[in-house]
């Protein structure tokens, strides 16, 4: 046969298919379209109808490459479903009684038309196409800009801002570049001063890489400028969604055009403060500074000038100056009048210690010198004595001795303060505080007292009787503590404490009573053998008692005098009969009156008064 009759024949045989397809009384019905994320098993149904179901009907799955249909799964109807050979598909696919093709772990390159043939004998050919979609997230965007990135204002080609990265998506994901929050339009063309230069890279895995690298001329005010990406990628169901990647900020030059010089420390300076000045400029990087005090150079570091643990002969005039290679026009200095604020320390008269006997005036003068208004107080602890300088004491008594320190302070300048200490020693007779009783639980038992005396020199403590002694400083007391045992003699006269020094001595005798139980009613003993009288409570309650049986008792003999009177109105006491004759024989006072009496300061009594009857 030669090759214009095989023409013929192969063309004679597709237009007998394609009228078999168009005239084939057959229907077949698939998903457009399928969406699937990678990894996850993909469903296609089909059906077909129009016809009835015979044996010989074969439903066949197809895909199509380059142009060319492949066949990848068919099944006959009632038989059993099978997968073909060598197709990007086998071990992965199937075919369902209800012809429905099933793919396991998709991948992007599953992203294909497939076809639902079906073969129906004499009714016919039919087929139908469905689309495969495949989706996969890609990762965080990636945003990184050049390690040596030092971008000039004012140059007339643009630089590179940063280069974004997103990783692995499918399908093509998209980048944005925004600025300080806003998106950048999007320019490929590199005679824009802004514009990207935008690249995908195909992964092993079918995934892609996008790429985009940003360029721009910036000026001045994109000095403190943000920059971010964000890939927008597509998922199932027609949603758009977006990742944004961290920021960065860009290292730009630009000449100064002024400078600051400024104090750092927030309070006013004193002496003994760190001091810190600032010097810098509005430009980028920053240019070298000079400084002066007074006119005179000194060495600052960078744009620092730190003054360590200032003196009042720091101030003066500090000035820094700056020299912008690419400004030489710009005036860039400034200066600052350093202030220090100062207390010299203060100065007591007299400076010794004073020491001064009972009775006597002690008087001190505090002065200082300030940068600024202070005050000056007399303390002793945290009360204040004085405010103008000067302490006077009159009639010098013991607890007047102790320490005082004046104070001096510049209210405006925190911290600014001074202070000097002095000592008062008040010499004199001993003098004993009141003295504490002391308590036993029963005769012969241990007890403690305590024997505080102020004095000075120091006074000796004598006890009689004596004990085991201690002795201790309080303050401006001196402390002594004996402990003996409570015999009938200390019980009954009690024990003396007795302090002496080189001006006089003092005594004082501390009483030993017994302890009285906790509910118990016994009364208290002190040694002279007076019973302490009973508490208020329990007087009260006494009392209260009294006052009922009173009650009592009257109401009872109330009711006994009633009775009496009934049953004398009855007739039935055996000496009614007499009484009535004797009363009416002679004029008698028939008043009878019933009395009662207690001893106690609240009183109760009853009185009664009947008069009989006159007989008839």
């Amino acid at each position: 046969m030669d090759g214009r009759t095989s023409g013929r024949a192969s063309l004679l045989c597709t237009l007998l298919w394609t009228l078999l397809v168009c005239c084939a009384a057959v229907s077949v019905k698939v998903t457009p379209k399928v969406e699937v994320l990678k990894g996850d098993t993909a469903k296609l149904p089909c059906t077909y109808s129009g016809t009835p179901p015979s044996g010989n009907d074969l439903v066949e799955w197809y895909i199509e490459e380059q142009g060319t249909r492949k066949r990848v799964a068919f099944r006959p109807q009632g038989g059993a479903g099978k997968s073909d050979e060598f197709t990007p598909l086998s071990g992965r696919v199937t075919i369902g009684e209800d012809f429905t093709l099933t793919i396991t772990s998709t991948q992007p390159s599953d992203e294909l038309v497939f076809y639902c043939q079906v073969n129906a004998g004499p009714a016919g050919v039919a087929d139908a196409s469905t689309m495969l979609k495949v989706f996969f997230a890609p990762e965080k965007p990636e945003l990184t800009k050049p390690s040596s990135q030092a971008i000039s204002v004012g140059e007339t080609t643009s630089s590179e801002i940063g280069t974004c990265v997103a990783k692995n998506g499918h399908p093509q994901p998209r980048i944005i570049w925004f600025k300080d929050g806003q998106p950048l339009a999007e320019h490929k063309d590199r005679k824009e001063k802004t514009y990207m230069v935008p690249s995908v890279v195909k992964e092993a895995s079918g995934l892609s890489t996008a790429k985009s690298t940003l360029y721009m001329q910036p000026n001045k005010a994109d000095k403190d400028s943000v920059f971010h990406c964000v890939v927008e990628y597509s998922m199932p169901g027609d949603l758009i969604k977006q990742k944004k990647s961290d920021t960065i900020t860009i290292n730009l030059n630009y000449p100064s055009e002024k400078a600051t010089f400024a104090l750092v420390n927030k309070d006013q300076v004193k002496e003994g403060d760190a001091v810190t000045m600032k010097c810098e400029t509005d430009g980028n990087p920053q240019p070298e500074f000079d400084f002066s005090k007074d006119g005179k150079p000194i060495t600052g570091q960078g744009g620092l000038l730190v003054l360590k643990s200032v003196k009042r002969s720091d101030e003066g005039v500090y000035t820094c100056t700056a020299i912008d290679y690419d400004n030489l026009d710009a005036e860039l200095s400034g200066a600052i009048t350093l202030k220090v604020h100062y207390l010299d320390p203060v100065s007591v008269t007299p400076a010794e210690p004073q020491v001064a006997m009972l009775g006597d005036k002690v008087e001190w003068q505090c002065k200082t010198k300030a940068s600024a208004p202070h005050t000056v107080q007399w303390k002793k602890g945290s009360e204040v004595l004085s405010q103008d300088g000067t302490l006077s004491i009159q009639d010098v008594s013991f607890d007047k001795a102790g320490e005082y320190a004046c104070v001096g302070a510049v209210p405006s300048v925190a911290g600014l303060t001074a202070e000097t200490r002095v000592n008062l020693t008040v010499r004199g007779k001993p003098m004993i505080m009141t003295p504490a009783a002391g308590e036993v639980g029963k005769e012969g038992d241990t007890v403690s007292l305590k024997c505080s005396a102020y004095g000075y020199p120091a006074p000796q403590f004598t006890w009689k009787p004596s004990g085991k002694e201690s002795v201790s400083v309080e303050g401006n007391k001196v402390v002594s503590t004996v402990t003996l045992q409570a015999t009938a003699e200390v019980m009954k006269g009690g024990v003396t404490c007795e302090v002496t020094n080189e001006h006089g001595t003092d005594s004082k005798n501390f009483p030993v009573s017994l302890k009285r139980a906790i509910g118990n009613s016994a009364d208290r003993v002190l040694l002279s053998g007076i019973p302490v009288l009973k508490s208020a409570d329990k007087q009260q309650g006494g009392s209260s008692g009294v006052v009922i049986a009173v009650v009592v008792c009257v109401l009872l003999l109330l009711l006994l005098v009633a009775l009496l009177y009934f049953l004398n109105k009855k007739n039935k006491l055996p000496c009614s009969k007499k009484d009535k004759k004797e009363v009416s024989s002679g004029d008698v006072n028939n008043d009878i009156v019933v009395e009662m009496k207690t001893d106690k300061g609240n009183e109760e009594a009853g009185l009664l008064h009947k008069r009989p009857a006159t007989e008839q």
